[in-house]
């Protein structure tokens, strides 16, 4: 198949992203976010974010077409993002890629939205090496994952979170700490100013008997929270920076170590870092302190594509299509809980 100009679209969310890709290189993008709207109640409103997706969707589309030069016509193929997600806004999305491939007369894909975050890589630093290990680290996700032909192959699950997510965690003990949603980026911005030796939090599933490739953070987010509340109820002012930064230390530390543990025990060369959280500072230092130690290459995406965006959409969507893979049939449907087995997602009840 000749060069192909794929059109992403994502919308799992609070964040509308369109993105335009062909050969493996990102043309243009843009992202509408939603996080206001919720932030007055501390977290994600589905209704709110579906409604948000109808409005911003087309302008979305319209503004990333713009940025490339390219006209509607230019488009090859849609790629779009069928799970995981809120189911209605996942509806939204795909309900607007549908329309779009069938208008187009172009093959439709519909993508798993963990793919996407792996593939995102692939915009800034070339194809993945085969094999390689990948961190995906999110607001409801973190996953160690052993990926070869991301096209192709099954993605080979090393080590999951068994309850919250590292992005999870940081959201719920930043509302503890008082500090705003989304509570990554202000967990981060408070760390800055605090000590990370200042609290003891503990680091789950790092013991000798543990799963080693696992994660749990919902012990850390419990001892993050019992740690704020025995300084109200002693009526201490709670400092704030060095919670933050002894919490982010935490992560960070249990994160990084069974990623490079994982490198180390099945001989791969490069880890790979993705997803929301892969935006935090300190992931980012300890990461690379601790590869660079260990002699494992590290690539990080650049920040604009860590978070939720279409460009890593349409990056699966042009691995598939370089790849040969067959669309998916304007029937494809959503699987709000889709497990992480392959990039494409088919609709429900079709084999692969």
């Amino acid at each position: 198949m000749g060069s192909v100009v794929v059109l992403g679209i994502e919308s799992s969310c609070d964040e509308t992203g369109a993105g335009l890709v062909r050969d493996g290189r990102l043309l243009g993008h843009a992202v509408a976010s939603s996080m206001d709207e919720h932030a007055r109640y501390g977290g994600v409103v589905p209704e709110i974010a579906a409604r948000a997706h109808v409005h911003a969707l087309t302008p979305v589309v319209r503004r990333a077409l713009d940025e490339a030069g390219l006209r509607m016509s230019d488009i090859g193929a849609v790629a779009v993002t069928t799970g995981p997600g809120l189911s209605g806004a996942l509806q939204v999305g795909l309900a607007g890629a549908k329309s779009l491939a069938y208008a187009l007369d172009v093959p439709l894909h519909g993508v798993h939205h963990l793919a996407g975050h792996v593939a995102a890589d692939t915009l800034e630093h070339g194809p993945l090496p085969d094999p390689c290990v990948v961190l995906i680290v999110s607001g409801g996700h973190t996953s160690l994952l052993l990926v070869r032909d991301l096209a192709r192959d099954p993605i080979v699950h090393l080590g999951d979170t068994l309850d919250d997510a590292a992005g999870e965690c940081f959201d719920k003990v930043a509302r503890v700490f008082g500090l705003p949603y989304p509570g990554g980026p202000a967990v981060d911005r408070a760390a800055r100013d605090g000590d990370p030796a200042a609290v003891a939090f503990p680091r789950p599933l790092t013991g000798p008997r543990d799963a080693p490739y696992d994660f749990s953070f919902s012990g850390l987010k419990t001892a993050a929270a019992r740690w704020a509340e025995g300084h109200a109820k002693a009526g201490r002012a709670l400092p704030v920076a060095d919670g933050a930064a002894a919490l982010q230390e935490a992560v960070a530390d249990v994160l990084t170590r069974k990623a490079v543990a994982a490198c180390r025990a099945h001989g791969v060369g490069t880890l790979v870092v993705v997803g929301g959280v892969a935006a935090n500072s300190r992931v980012r230092a300890l990461a690379e302190e601790r590869c660079g130690a260990a002699g494992i290459e590290l690539r990080v995406p650049p920040m604009r594509l860590c978070t939720d965006n279409g460009a890593m959409i349409a990056a699966v969507g042009d691995l598939l299509v370089r790849a040969g893979a067959g669309s998916a049939p304007l029937d494809v449907s959503i699987d709000p809980s889709a497990p992480l087995e392959y990039a494409a997602l088919h609709p429900v009840g079709r084999g692969r």
